[in-house]
């Protein structure tokens, strides 16, 4: 069993030069897991132990974060690139789970036709409601000059406050605590999150009507109504997507990720 829960730490080139750092853990089908803002692959590796016992996992560092480089320029593009060379490095075809605005990067990667076997996401931050106000269509601008002029705490918080519907109290309060630093050390990368999840957030129903990939959507039962509406939306939007609900969980789900096991391992298999 040792052996097998073995981690290796390996580099896949993408298709413009750029290095991306995994981690490969377990053995059986692969499964790439996409991390959200303010992830790396740590953030996930809780989930990749959890899954490995029936899976190959590879954990990544989304260019710009962790070891991965950043590349010359960014676009959503170069993202998508970076999973297919993921995909390609474990056998040309994979399954993918994808958490916040790695989960739009999935269906993102879906829809252009990256090769998976099956794609499963987790509250894709898109807004179809009115349930919270729509982030500023300007909100990447801002992020980015911010980050610009080496303001990592004010980039953070706006990303936070107008990004995520956080309440403006709670982050002054998260900006108090020493786990701050994981936020402004990952700021640069902000822009990426927000440039995938487009201007105001919107859901882009054609792109994921393309999707043919067998999909599965899950939401937190405690989660945000917004995000729930949301992820109820691209089930709705991608032709025979599963919906799924874990009850007692929120938007944090990564922090349990033995929560996600049962429905992961039988749909993702």
């Amino acid at each position: 069993m040792e052996d097998l829960m073995t981690t290796s730490f390996e580099t896949v080139t993408s298709a413009d030069g750029t290095s991306i750092a995994f981690d490969r853990t377990g053995q059986g089908g692969p499964v790439i897991l996409v991390g959200g803002a303010f992830n790396d692959r740590t953030t996930v590796a809780g989930l990749a132990a959890t899954l490995a016992v029936d899976f190959t996992v590879i954990a990544y560092d989304r260019r710009g974060r962790g070891d991965s480089g950043a590349g010359a320029v960014y676009s959503v593009e170069r993202e998508v690139e970076d999973l297919a060379a993921l995909v390609e490095h474990v056998g040309g075809s994979a399954a993918v789970f994808g958490h916040s605005s790695g989960a739009v990067l999935g269906l993102e990667a879906a829809a252009r036709g990256v090769a998976m076997t099956s794609l499963a996401v987790y509250e894709p931050p898109y807004v179809v409601d009115d349930s919270r106000t729509r982030p500023g269509a300007d909100l990447f601008d801002r992020v980015r000059a911010l980050i610009a002029e080496g303001d990592r705490d004010g980039a953070a918080e706006l990303f936070l406050v107008e990004g995520t519907g956080t309440p403006a109290e709670v982050v002054k309060g998260m900006r108090d605590d020493a786990f701050w630093a994981w936020f402004t050390g990952l700021a640069h990368t902000l822009p990426y999150d927000l440039a995938l999840c487009g201007p105001g957030n919107v859901l882009p129903a054609d792109r994921l009507a393309k999707i043919t990939v067998p999909t599965l959507v899950i939401d937190g039962g405690e989660s945000d109504a917004w995000m729930r509406a949301g992820a109820r939306a691209v089930a709705d939007t991608v032709a025979g997507a599963r919906y799924a609900t874990v009850e007692g969980q929120d938007h944090g789900v990564l922090h349990q990720p033995d929560t996600l096991r049962d429905l992961l391992t039988g749909f993702l298999r």
